[in-house]
């Protein structure tokens, strides 16, 4: 879309841009187009592009992508993309707020990459809400005030360096693309834009726990110029901690790298299994067909040849009805990276189903519960479970949970509907153990 043409849809949208939602409209149309081109998208993907505005980045992707979802703020410039795209299926345009839109109906859409033309006023707000871990996107794509870009990529000792910095750069890699100047926009801001692209960050940090990391982070910064030592929790031995990371006992939050800041948050940490993913050493029950033992061996002897053992799976629902799903840890032996059941894990030898199913939910999540959850099934040795016999529990927690970093990559609450869509659009995203269980259960929960 040409500069004219926008001025002439706004016109007729009836929308004189407003300073204090921060609408700036781009036009111009080779700007749009390369902004576009940094998706790299494919046909098989899903966009999400919020503030879409007039559809001036959205017209180069309509035709080019499987989805092309638009959330957008204004119910003026909302209603005026629904009747443009009215007859495209492939179009879906929410009028809703960026910032309180509800992610986790997107991750059905798999693979999905964001796109923004962020307003001034509330960019911040709307990445955390929509890129925050966990989030469903491949690769995102922002425009926003240059300051803010600059804030995103800032490391150490950077006067741009802080929370956001962190907080981004923990899941996403940053890398500033480009200046877009004032009059590539309607009305001219007063002040520079630019363009970034984001690649979620999948190695070169270890395991660490994302809800202790924000606290220290905040504790930190919170007065940027005093010493990191004394803002940190009281019994923290900042002394010998300084030493391990090589910094002076005198060094301020500035001063600290990411890596740096993953470490100081992993020496914090009191989680007695934040290292332990899983024991190869282990030693579990084996069991016949029936479910009587028949011997012992370890973790790694049962998985290598695929010896019946024992397994439980807890189906955890808070009070509106969600269920929490956790995204298995990268250093799992058995489907790393998936997403599964609420809790699950393997019976020590001599064990019952209830008391494994009890400590599990205490060892994976944190979630101790004074009702002992209900047996719901009991699923035979198939190759989806890995040759477990499986008893499936029903338990109910509204608390927030907590889990080793080790163990677990993410926790999600989902309300049922949204389990349903993404587990039939995309399987390939689960464990198999899961979609056995839910497949088993879910006609019964009607």
């Amino acid at each position: 879309m040409t500069g004219r043409e926008i001025k002439e849809a706004l016109e007729r949208a009836g929308v004189v841009p407003s300073k204090q939602l921060g609408q700036n409209f781009l036009i111009d149309p080779n700007m749009a187009r390369w902004i576009v081109s940094q998706l790299e998208v494919t046909e098989d993907e899903a966009v999400v592009e919020v503030g879409p505005g007039t559809g001036a980045l959205s017209e180069h992707l309509v035709g080019r992508v499987r989805k092309l979802i638009l959330i957008e703020f204004d119910a003026r410039l909302a209603a005026a993309l629904a009747e443009r795209f009215r007859e495209d299926p492939t179009v879906e345009v929410h009028h809703a707020d960026g910032a309180r839109f509800d992610g986790r109906v997107l991750f059905k859409h798999r693979p999905v990459k964001f796109l923004g033309n962020l307003p001034y006023s509330s960019g911040g707000a709307i990445l955390k809400n929509l890129l925050s871990r966990p989030h469903p996107f491949s690769r995102a794509v922002v425009m926003l005030q240059k300051e803010v870009i600059e804030r995103l990529a800032a490391g150490p000792r950077d006067d741009a360096y802080g929370i956001l910095s962190l907080r981004t750069q923990a899941d996403w890699v940053v890398e500033p693309q480009r200046t877009v100047p004032p009059e590539a926009f309607h009305p001219r801001p007063t002040i520079d834009s630019a363009v970034a692209v984001l690649h979620p960050r999948t190695s070169g940090l270890p395991c660490f726990d994302r809800r202790l990391f924000d606290e220290l982070v905040r504790r930190g910064f919170a007065q940027r110029r005093k010493q990191l030592g004394k803002q940190l929790p009281a019994g923290t031995p900042w002394q010998e901690i300084a030493a391990q990371l090589g910094v002076p006992v005198t060094a301020r939050a500035e001063e600290l790298s990411l890596p740096q800041w993953v470490e100081l948050t992993r020496a914090c940490d009191t989680h007695p299994l934040k290292d332990l993913a899983q024991s190869a050493d282990e030693v579990f029950d084996v069991v016949d067909a029936h479910d009587v033992p028949v011997g012992t061996a370890t973790r790694a002897e049962i998985h290598e040849r695929g010896l019946m053992h024992r397994a439980v799976h807890v189906l955890v629902f808070n009070k509106r009805g969600d269920l929490l799903l956790q995204q298995r840890s990268m250093h799992k032996d058995v489907h790393p990276g998936l997403w599964g059941t609420s809790v699950s894990g393997h019976l020590d030898a001599g064990e019952d189903y209830l008391a494994a199913a009890i400590r599990e939910m205490d060892e994976e999540m944190g979630i101790r519960v004074n009702e002992a959850p209900a047996e719901l099934a009991r699923i035979a040795p198939c190759e989806a479970t890995g040759m477990e016999h499986v008893r499936v529990f029903r338990a109910h927690f509204d608390g927030k949970p907590r889990f080793p970093a080790a163990e677990v990559e993410a926790a999600l609450w989902l309300p049922v509907a949204e389990v349903d869509a993404w587990a039939s659009a995309r399987p390939e995203d689960f464990s198999s153990g899961f979609l056995a269980c839910w497949q088993a259960l879910r006609p019964a929960m009607e």
